[in-house]
């Protein structure tokens, strides 16, 4: 049964917001293959959020936005948020082509929404960070979908873990094994295919290259997370070797999901950085 079409228009302090909810980008596709799209009233040519959700790659909704539909609105962009198979339905590689679909049906479509599918802003959360990651790294799922690097203007994966997937697998398994604790049923060495050219290729890290026509970065995380912080310094680090401007910026007295909840507040500090950023990327 196809998902049905929801239209909401409201007013708030800013201004008249439209927002569509479960467009099916795969028209025959999964029940998940859905995303919602907020656009200001009247909007036209606006620059565009792709927002992928979180979760561990095993669960998560594209309603989970939080603040950031109203403070991008605000900034003057149409917002999507999508959804994408889930492990361990599918594979990785499977999974990470649903959300480049999405992604193909935004810059088919999202000028009918008011968008400008030149001028997109990738950006998620925990597993979704890992996912924008690659997506603006490894050029090949873009291109399946018939776009390229060249509609990107910036890129903001917010505390992953998985930028350098072999890394994080040897922390992890070190960690438990010293300390003698059971490995995880289903951890990332599992989840990334169980095997190591998989976990390289899944890796952001592995495809960042000088002259790609990479976009710009902004990499939030936890500064009291060793692990996602250690990610976060290494990828930022490997980025700039290649030439990629990128900021690195680790939020104080918060946590994995208050990092991402928080976005979008006047006073919390890692929006002001997304400011900062939000405001280069338009200058592209």
């Amino acid at each position: 049964m196809k998902s049905m079409l929801i239209i909401l228009a409201f007013i708030t302090t800013a201004a008249a917001q439209v927002v569509k909810k479960d467009i099916r980008y795969l028209e025959d596709g999964h029940a998940r293959h859905v995303l919602d799209v907020y656009a200001p009233a009247g909007a036209k040519d606006l620059p565009v959020l792709f927002w992928i959700h979180g979760g561990g790659w095993q669960a998560g909704d594209k309603s989970s936005v939080d603040h950031k539909p109203e403070w991008f609105m605000e900034k003057g962009f149409v917002l999507v948020s999508t959804n994408y198979r889930l492990l361990p339905e599918v594979d990785m590689g499977t999974l990470i082509r649903d959300v480049a679909a999405a992604f193909g049906w935004l810059q088919k479509h999202i000028a009918e929404h008011g968008g400008d599918p030149k001028r997109v802003l990738v950006a998620g959360h925990s597993a979704g960070a890992q996912l924008a990651a690659i997506l603006c790294t490894d050029d090949r799922y873009l291109k399946e979908q018939g776009a390229s690097f060249d509609s990107l203007i910036g890129c903001v994966p917010v505390d992953g873990d998985t930028y350098n997937v072999p890394a994080i697998i040897e922390v992890a398994e070190t960690r438990n094994r010293v300390h003698g604790l059971p490995m995880p049923k289903y951890g990332h060495r599992l989840k990334f295919g169980n095997d190591s050219a998989k976990h390289k290729d899944f890796s952001a890290v592995t495809h960042v290259a000088v002259g790609k026509g990479i976009p710009p970065f902004l990499i939030l995380h936890v500064a009291a997370h060793p692990d996602t912080t250690a990610q976060a310094v290494h990828f930022g680090a490997v980025l700039k070797a290649a030439g990629v401007p990128v900021t690195v910026f680790g939020a104080k007295d918060t946590n994995h999901v208050k990092l991402n909840d928080d976005l979008g507040l006047p006073e919390d500090l890692a929006t002001k950085a997304l400011t900062d950023f939000v405001a280069r990327s338009l200058k592209k």
